[in-house]
């Protein structure tokens, strides 16, 4: 290992403004499973298919819609 860097050419993480944070959440059963499926046909880890399923609904700014039968 060198004993000095040179870091003058670096550049700033640029995912570094969309660290993730670690919660608890409990989700139904059906709702995991649903996610898995997509997982196991995507690739993606389902973990990431609900992050990215949130994220999308953030970014369009979608309203709850909930009608209680």
């Amino acid at each position: 290992m060198r004993e000095e860097y040179d870091f003058s050419n670096a550049k700033k993480n640029p995912y570094a403004k969309k660290l993730k944070k670690q919660i608890t959440i409990n989700i139904d059963s059906d709702t995991i499973d649903y996610f898995k499926n997509q997982s196991d046909r995507s690739g993606i880890p389902y973990q990431t298919l609900i992050n990215l399923y949130l994220s999308d609904c953030v970014a369009n700014n979608r309203q709850l819609q909930i009608h209680w039968n």
